[in-house]
């Protein structure tokens, strides 16, 4: 007789707390994309460079990118850890925006064309 001799598999998260976690999760970083579509369409009614669009839009699709990053580094964990390593992408998606939102306002010459 053979036996077969396999790992047992992790014990996983139940699947309706991970959908909570990364629906609470989706909620903030999508609030952070809507955040950077306010902000682009209030700086694009003043004219915006090639520069300030590039900028501005990169802010849009920034907070989804570290989402899509954050969940494809915690889907194979526990909740716990799936949700620190979201908490910890919003860290960064929080500090990137202040830093747009203070480039922005340091350097409004190069992001918006000054109508003569």
């Amino acid at each position: 007789m053979t036996e077969e001799h396999s790992a047992p598999a992790p014990a996983g998260s139940p699947r309706w707390l991970v959908g909570l976690i990364v629906g609470l999760a989706g909620l903030f970083y999508a609030y952070a994309v809507w955040n950077a579509v306010a902000h682009l369409i209030g700086m694009a009614r003043a004219g915006l460079t090639g520069i300030g669009w590039v900028t501005l839009i990169f802010g849009v699709l920034f907070p989804a990118i570290v989402f899509a990053f954050a969940y494809a580094i915690g889907r194979r964990r526990n909740a716990g850890e799936l949700g620190l390593v979201l908490l910890a992408g919003l860290g960064v998606v929080a500090v990137f925006w202040l830093s747009l939102i203070g480039y922005s306002v340091l350097n409004m010459d190069e992001l918006v064309t000054i109508a003569a």
